[in-house]
């Protein structure tokens, strides 16, 4: 059975299709992880509020495990949303680049 050129092309472009499918999915199951990180947040630090007022309202300390958890949510949205400032996808595509043309630079000197 032979395989014509119109179908591999449409092979091609339905793994391609497939592939833009799986890494839209996997930017919205980023992005819903992030939201769902971001709402714990928010509820769990109104949570600290209330009780450090209603316990000792004269010692504040519920700031503190809000500002660690922000860092963290801070860093979580750069990733997700690509504004990683030093390793951010850019970055890993722009290395991986430069890897692929040294190798072919390489190869190239030799032959």
């Amino acid at each position: 059975m032979e395989i014509s050129f119109i179908h591999l092309k449409k092979m091609e472009n339905n793994d391609h299709q497939q592939q833009r499918y799986f890494q839209a999915k996997k930017k919205v199951a980023e992005m819903k992880g992030f939201y769902g990180n971001l709402s714990a947040f928010i509820f769990v630090n109104i949570g600290f509020l209330v009780v450090n007022l209603r316990t000792s309202p004269e010692e504040l300390w519920f700031y503190w495990p809000m500002l660690g958890w922000g860092l963290g949510i801070i860093v979580h949205w750069m990733r997700v949303f690509n504004k990683m400032p030093l390793f951010g996808k850019d970055w890993e595509s722009k290395k991986i680049k430069e890897f692929i043309d040294q190798e072919m630079a390489q190869k190239n000197k030799y032959f």
